[in-house]
């Protein structure tokens, strides 16, 4: 057995993911593949369009092994929180021997170096310079690496398939793991892109012709049966999330994770006058606030979450689903947390799980209201996980 971790959100599950899988097997002998993934919502701080489950499926069909559940405390932190969590998983499993990541460049090497330059840059005082006159984090970061390193850094820095494997090696570091990192270079469209390319397109694209109706199969290896009918739009909770934002405090909307700097006043304007999420994002968003940011502080305060929450490292392993290898997965682990595919079960271990657990089930129930057709409550304790042969 040589078992690879991959961390997804498979948002949907489309031909660039199944070639990374393909070509982590062929390049590096990968066996068994154990992904964390993203659960009903994701880092971009929007709904998966395909619920967990259906994600799930898709990816255990075209290659994946084992399915994990990102907490979603971990799935709307930034780019850091997320690889933590992500990366903390992984090496609790106790058996995993590698991390495969996408990335524009394809060389591990260049981003072990450029994790390097971002530690050092975090700690610069150009950094916190660039910071108290109003810049955001990345472009902060960028104006400091800019000043002390080349071109090659400086350049595999702005792709963002770099930048989340730049957090995934930071945080092997921080760890002290031995999962060895390896790196498969993105085929087809840049991320984000709205065009096409051979087979492949960028998730983005997908997502957004999806809920146009328009035909994707081309691009993905498969779409869950009856899809139209089970796409999760963010217009369905968009009333659902004001209503939230406008009842509550500004003490309240300050405990969200990555609230700082008064950013709770702004939120309590802007909830109170904003008819649109769209309207909401506008008002709040400054110079120092990437859009992203934004919308993930608005889910996180749509849920509940709070900075304390990100105090505490995934607690419990949750299986989506697996299939025969990733029975094998399981049964090579050496993990000390609690391993099961039922939220209750793990729920009733201790303080701490059942945290995560009610935090997870009130994002459920909330998904629930994205689809046109809604979805009842307490789908998190009755949907089973997805066992493949």
């Amino acid at each position: 057995m040589k078992i690879c971790g991959i961390v997804a959100e498979y948002n949907p599950f489309h031909n660039g993911h199944k070639y990374h899988i393909e070509k982590t097997k062929e390049l590096y002998g990968a066996t068994h593949i154990a992904v964390v993934m993203s659960g009903n919502f994701t880092q971009r701080g929007e709904a998966a369009v395909f619920d967990k489950y259906r994600r799930a499926e898709v990816a255990l069909k075209n290659g994946a092994d084992l399915i994990i559940e990102l907490p979603v405390a971990y799935a709307l932190g930034s780019a850091e929180q997320f690889a933590t969590g992500a990366v903390s998983l992984l090496k609790d499993l106790g058996c995993v021997e590698m991390i495969s990541f996408g990335s524009e460049c394809g060389d591990v090497s260049l981003l072990e170096e450029t994790a390097g330059a971002v530690m050092f840059a975090q700690q610069n005082e150009d950094f916190f310079m660039h910071m108290r006159a109003g810049d955001s984090y990345p472009a902060a970061l960028q104006k400091t690496i800019e000043k002390y390193y080349e071109e090659d850094i400086i350049d595999a820095l702005t792709a963002p398939n770099n930048t989340l494997a730049v957090e995934y090696l930071k945080a092997l570091g921080e760890f002290g793991s031995s999962i060895k990192p390896v790196t498969i270079k993105r085929v087809g469209t840049e991320h984000d892109s709205g065009r096409t390319s051979g087979y492949y397109a960028s998730a983005s694209h997908i997502r957004r012709s999806l809920i146009a109706g328009e035909d994707m199969s081309a691009f993905v290896p498969e779409l869950p049966e009856g899809y139209a009918e089970n796409i999760a739009k963010m217009s369905n909770l968009e009333t659902a999330i004001l209503a939230k934002l406008r009842i509550m405090s500004r003490d309240e909307l300050e405990k969200a994770p990555n609230v700082l700097m008064g950013l709770e006043n702004r939120i309590y304007k802007a909830a109170r006058v904003s008819t649109s999420l769209a309207e909401l994002y506008a008002l709040i968003k400054t110079k120092r606030y990437t859009m992203s940011r934004i919308r993930r502080i608005v889910m996180a305060e749509f849920i509940g979450i709070r900075k304390t929450d990100l105090k505490t490292l995934p607690p419990y392993v949750r299986i989506l689903g697996m299939n025969g290898r990733g029975r094998e997965i399981l049964a090579a682990a050496e993990c000390e947390l609690p391993i099961d595919t039922s939220l209750k079960s793990l729920a009733e271990k201790n303080t701490k799980t059942r945290r995560f657990a009610q935090l997870e089930e009130r994002a459920g129930d909330l998904y629930a209201l994205a689809f046109d057709k809604k979805r009842v409550c307490g789908l998190d304790y009755t949907s089973k996980p997805v066992i493949l042969e």
